[in-house]
Parts: structure tokens; sequence; C-alpha cells
């Protein structure tokens, strides 16, 4: 018995914020938490007090997490689900800051809310991991390197300028920028990606058919559709090959709907969805609405007292690597 499309798109759509969910988010048990156990008793009490007077001045938050390893996650979407996850800074200013060093891969990241974006940059979080962390995590020296770093962050928070992170310097081999050089050079593991991207193009790929065959929704769907076939396919194939996919879209779309609309079935369908109201494409059966047409399947019917302050970031920040 086949299943109705509804019932596929549902079944989709509510299987995506379930793969989000399913990173590993530690307990959100203070301003420093070092899961990996890499800093000093003494750098832990340090640090959780400064950030603590800081956010009670500022109410910036700025978060330390260490973990030993990301178990095959991308460093750039577990910083983020840990950021969202965690709800770190204000709900109405989106002031956080979480700093997420991975000391078994060799990867940091500083994640960024949508608030301090403006000042502390992508290029700025960048130079912040190259100049001032990387060289200390290098020597294993992760109580100084997170110190610095911390101190750093603040200062610039702060409207300072401090001068190790004004170079002009290409960015090293190891350190990876958020911006678009970074999802070109993902670090998806190879079956994580296919995965990810037969879930991704089997949803775009359905919508686009559905729109192909439509008589009513079809240019609707075309413009709707833009938008994600210039996003989401940016995790698996890069900035480059997402580019290239959404030309093939935008100028292949129109030549096959173009092409369909001269059928024999597809003038039959167009037919009767102006006369009937309905019509039946391969199993599917459309109906006419108020904003072009609806479709479906054929077949039969079957605790701790510090916490975030609601606030949220979308993706902005620098990875690096030592």
């Amino acid at each position: 018995m086949k299943l109705k499309l509804r019932s596929v798109l549902f079944i989709a759509f509510i299987c995506l914020p379930g793969l989000a969910n399913a990173v590993n988010v530690p307990f959100l048990s203070g301003r420093v938490n070092d899961e990996a156990q890499i800093l000093s008793e003494n750098t832990v009490k340090l640090l959780g007090e400064k950030l603590k007077l800081y956010e009670d001045s500022t109410t910036n938050q700025v978060v330390v997490l260490t973990v030993h390893s990301l178990d095959g996650d991308n460093i750039e979407d577990y910083a983020n689900t840990v950021f969202n996850s965690w709800k770190l800074g204000k709900a109405d200013q989106d002031n956080g800051v979480l700093i997420v060093i991975v000391p078994d891969e060799r990867k940091m990241r500083i994640e960024v809310g949508y608030g301090l974006e403006p000042v502390l940059t992508d290029l700025i979080a960048s130079r912040i991991i190259r100049n001032i962390m990387t060289p200390r995590f290098k020597e294993n020296d992760y109580d100084t390197g997170l110190i610095d770093g911390v101190n750093t962050i603040i200062e610039v928070l702060q409207g300072g300028d401090p001068g190790m992170i004004n170079d002009t310097s290409e960015p090293s081999e190891t350190s990876e920028s958020s911006g678009l050089s970074d999802l070109d050079n993902s670090d998806m593991p190879l079956t994580t990606r296919f995965l990810f991207g037969a879930f991704i193009f089997g949803i775009l790929g359905l919508f686009t058919i559905v729109g192909l065959i439509s008589p009513g929704a079809g240019w609707f769907m075309y413009f709707f559709l833009i938008p994600f076939w210039a996003m989401f396919p940016i995790a698996v194939l890069g900035v480059s090959g997402t580019v290239i996919l959404l030309v093939v879209y935008m100028i292949g779309y129109p030549i096959v709907k173009l092409f369909l609309k001269r059928t024999e079935w597809y003038k039959k369908a167009q037919h009767e969805l102006k006369t009937k109201g309905k019509t039946s494409i391969g199993g599917f059966s459309l109906s006419s609405g108020s904003s072009g047409s609806s479709w479906s399947s054929g077949g039969s019917s079957s605790g701790s007292s510090f916490s975030g302050g609601g606030g949220s970031s979308g993706g902005g920040g620098s990875s690096g690597s030592w």
C-alpha cells in the first residue's frame, strides 16, 4: 500500500529537528565546562569568576566548553547546536559567546551570538584563534591559551584594540574561517555527508518534482525552492558545488516545465483542474485551491543555578585547529 505523500513529508520534517538534536549536548554546569579535563582547577575557578563579573557588568555571556571528541560531528554544527541548546546570552540581545575546545581532534571554535557579531566579527575571532590561542595550544598549554583568548575576547567586546589580532596576514592552513572557504572544506565524514545529502536532496527533489508536474502551483514552487537549493546543499557539496547546482536548477526547472506543458498528459491534467477541480498524475491526486493546487498520493488512506538567558546564534564566529 502506498504511503500518502503528505505522510512522507510530515515524517521527513519531523526527523529533521531530530537530526540536529542528535548531537550530544553536555549539561551546562557553569561558565567553564571542562568535560575533557584539560584545565587546572585554578584556571576553571579564575575564568569562572572573571566571566561572572563580566556578565554581571555587561550582560554579555561568555561560556567555555571542552570535550574530548566530536564523534564525527562537524565542529561548526556542534558549537551552534550547543550554543542554541544552552541559549547563551539575553533573549532580546543574543549577546552570547561560546568557546569550544576539542583536544583529541585538535580543533576549536569561537561561536558568536547574533547581537555580538558586529563587534566580535568572524575575522577577529579567526585572528584570536590563530594568534592568541593556537600558539599556546601547540605547546599543550591550554590554561594560558584559554585565559589569553578569553581576555582578548572581553577586550574586543569592550571596544579595545588588541595589537596581536591586528595583522593582515592570510589565515594559516590550520585556521578555518566560518565563511565560505570553511564551507568548501567541510570536515564532515564521508558517510555522514552521504546520508545527509540523501536526506536533503530527497526532500528538495520531491518538492521540485511536485512543482514540475503541478499545473497550478508549479511556478510558485520554483521561486519558493530557490533559497533552499542555495543553502541546504552547502553542507554536502560546499559553496562551489552548490552554486553550480543552483544555476542548473534555475535554468533547468523552467526548461523542463515548459517542455512538460506541451505534453498531452499535462494538458489533460490542466484541463481537468479547471473543469473538475481535481486530477491525477502518476498516482498523485491534485486539486485546485485558492492559492494554486494541493496534492496527495493515490492509494488507500491509512539542575544548576547557572543557565543561558534565551539567546541564539546563527553560526557566526570562526574555527581553527592546531
